[in-house]
């Protein structure tokens, strides 16, 4: 009653109905499940029981291609390239779900595709695996690109055909014409630009220094409070993974970019945490802390424990590696 009278309800945000609760394990972390949404959740389940109308349903409150955030969440649900593809042709008369189903099993294929070739470097790929790989890799190319027709508004389907033309050494003039028909459609995406400095790495044929300087240019040219200072921070990632120095990003210079970084866009008050905000956290959760910078000690606070699956799989333990650097910081 005080409350409303004096107006202090009014400062108080709503709480979130749709928050999952959370599951901390021994060292108080606890892995992001489904985005931390129950929305998010229905429709994992859904697609983990083949069920498409249900898909459909929990489908409502989320647009697929401009979300990828929610679309990985799908592409990760083992069993669903079996029945995508039916109820793709199921849907044949109604562009956009036809286009949907077509998103999903693209982003499936893609996803099932990595899991055949493995993390393993290429010369301890078997063949059997790389003749898998390219077959998923094949498929999610046709049904990307028949989504991306579909639909020529939406972003997502762009961002995989970036994953899956890495996957099969296609030309780069083939990856910048994707890259540039991604960013005409959303100029400031980060799930775009986080791929082309996967791209960019000397392990597939880059050279050294390119996707640093291209994330450099791109954060410069956007707003306060962007996400895209995220690319920055895994760009540095990326420069720790392609090191044989361990302590390589332990320079005051480094550190005070990734600071900088992070204050002008998670740590800025013009963010938005937008679902799956956790995963823009962690990636300068860890960059920072491979840099040694005190920075990451506000990144851990505001993560409150939630640790998610990248980048932390560039890590041996990656949940060790995760509690090890929030105790340190």
């Amino acid at each position: 009653m005080f409350g409303k009278l004096f107006g202090r309800d009014a400062e108080r945000p709503a709480a979130d109905p749709h928050v999952l609760p959370a599951r901390k394990q021994k060292h108080g972390t606890y892995a992001l499940r489904a985005l931390g949404d129950t929305r998010v959740l229905a429709l994992v389940e859904a697609a983990d029981a083949g069920d498409w109308p249900a898909v459909k349903a929990a489908l409502a409150p989320f647009d697929l291609g401009r979300e990828q955030a929610v679309l990985g969440q799908l592409a990760v649900v083992d069993g669903v390239e079996e029945w995508i593809v039916r109820a793709a042709e199921e849907d044949k008369g109604d562009k956009e779900l036809r286009a949907t189903a077509l998103l999903i099993s693209g982003a499936r294929h893609v996803s099932w595709g990595w899991d055949a070739r493995t993390s393993a470097r290429a010369v301890d790929v078997s063949r059997d695996q790389w003749q898998t790989f390219y077959e998923r890799l094949r498929i999610a190319e046709e049904h990307l690109l028949e989504a991306a027709e579909l639909q020529p508004d939406w972003v997502t389907p762009w961002r995989h055909l970036l994953t899956s033309g890495r996957g099969m050494s296609l030309d780069d003039s083939v990856q910048e014409a994707r890259l540039a028909a991604g960013l005409r459609r959303d100029p400031l995406n980060l799930d775009l630009h986080l791929e082309w400095v996967s791209h960019l790495q000397p392990r597939w044929g880059g050279e050294p220094g390119q996707a640093l300087e291209f994330a450099q240019k791109a954060f410069a040219a956007a707003p306060d409070g962007h996400r895209l200072g995220c690319v920055v921070a895994m760009a540095r990632i990326e420069d720790w993974v392609e090191s044989d120095d361990r302590d390589c990003l332990q320079q005051p210079r480094i550190r005070t970019e990734l600071r900088e970084a992070a204050e002008r866009s998670v740590l800025h008050h013009a963010y938005e945490r937008r679902l799956g905000w956790q995963g823009d956290y962690n990636i300068f959760a860890m960059a920072l802390s491979l840099a040694g910078s005190s920075k990451a000690s506000n990144v851990f606070r505001e993560l409150n424990g939630v640790i998610t699956e990248w980048p932390w799989t560039f890590m041996a333990e990656p949940e060790k590696a995760y509690a090890r650097f929030r105790k340190a910081f």
